[in-house]
């Protein structure tokens, strides 16, 4: 058995495989409420073999969506939503995890096929933006800085997500400390200019994510997986560095987070980062050693053969895909095949015909 395709336990869940889909947004949510495109969007990922579907960045308020046709988990409309795909992703043999999200100053801003771009005016049903400090993302409305009392009620309202999440029946909670939204922002100096308990050294900058992690790991229990998903360089000049973000993660990890899964940049317009196949490995490699807990590649990994080198490198413990599924939502089904898996034990019973037809 290759890698990919052997179990993983984490806590009191087992993966069945290490190919995973990355979450991804659809803007396709109206009040937050997902709908029939999210249902099937996901659900084909688990008929197609993936042994974790991460559902897209869910907001844990109104005013943390990227866009204003975003996904949310902050009220029980939503969390219903969310328990009916569940449902349909765990009667296909896979697990579900969901990515809870806050996005900052890079929140109220049009979704990519508007055909509009910026910031979503207050007028046109945006709203205003919250961030560490009042520094604005390059072409977007400046933030507002949060203040104590506000920065407590984003933690109250990410421990009623992660509540609602585990009531809706999902598998895997995921914090999103990433791509230049709300956590990652207090964690970058770039973003973070603050002068109190919240900004100035690294540890106070992580000092809400790691207060998340704490906050999760109570609500949702000892048993739930618990993810955070960083991004491991600004890749822009006086950012945050692999280095840095390895401290985090060991930080995280001893708070009772259980995997980093590592992407990068996306803080500043003004990042300068070189993209091809498995761009982001190396960093995920780095965050696993110096963390010395679980971690997760993505980025441009598009074949069976490419992700399992990754894990026998040792180079990450798990293989997140995104625009990959999206290209081909069997790709775990192909990458199997393309290292030689039994298909009896990974193709639906419903298309192993299809199998056969082929290697005939």
């Amino acid at each position: 058995m290759s890698l990919l395709f052997s179990p993983l336990s984490v806590r009191d869940v087992t993966f069945k495989n290490r190919l995973w889909v990355a979450p991804m947004c659809q803007y396709s949510a109206e009040d937050g409420v997902v709908n029939d495109w999210h249902h099937v969007h996901l659900a084909q990922f688990a008929s197609g073999g993936a042994g974790l579907i991460v559902s897209e960045a869910a907001a844990v308020v109104p005013e943390g969506r990227i866009s204003p046709r975003d996904a949310g988990i902050w009220n029980d409309e939503q969390r219903d939503a969310w328990a009916n795909i569940i449902t349909s992703i765990h009667a296909r043999g896979s697990l579900a995890g969901i990515q809870l999200a806050h996005a900052g100053r890079k929140a109220s801003t049009w979704w990519p096929f508007s055909g509009r771009s910026g910031s979503v005016s207050v007028s046109e049903g945006g709203w205003d933006t919250a961030a560490p400090s009042d520094i604005a993302y390059e072409g977007f409305t400046s933030p507002k800085a949060m203040t104590s009392a506000e920065i407590a009620t984003t933690v109250d309202a990410f421990r009623a997500a992660a509540r609602r999440s585990v009531d809706a029946g999902f598998d895997v909670i995921e914090l999103h400390a990433a791509h230049g939204y709300l956590l990652h922002e207090f964690l970058s100096p770039l973003s973070n200019q603050r002068t109190d308990e919240w900004g100035g050294s690294l540890e106070n900058r992580a000092r809400l994510l790691l207060e998340l992690v704490r906050v999760v790991r109570d609500e949702v229990g000892a048993g739930a997986p618990l993810f955070v998903r960083f991004s491991a360089t600004d890749a822009a000049p006086g950012g945050l560095t692999t280095e840095d973000v390895a401290i985090v993660a060991r930080w995280t990890s001893e708070a009772g987070a259980d995997l980093s899964d590592v992407s990068t940049a996306g803080l500043v317009a003004h990042q300068a980062i070189a993209i091809g196949p498995g761009y982001q490995v190396a960093h995920a490699a780095r965050i696993r050693e110096v963390s010395g807990a679980l971690t997760a590649a993505v980025g441009i990994i598009t074949s069976g053969g490419q992700a399992e080198q990754i894990l026998q490198s040792g180079d990450a413990d798990a293989i997140f895909a995104g625009r990959e599924f999206l290209r081909d939502p069997h790709f775990a089904l192909r990458a199997a095949s393309e290292l030689g898996e039994d298909p009896e034990s990974i193709w639906p019973p419903q298309y192993i015909r299809a199998y056969r037809a082929a290697s005939m």
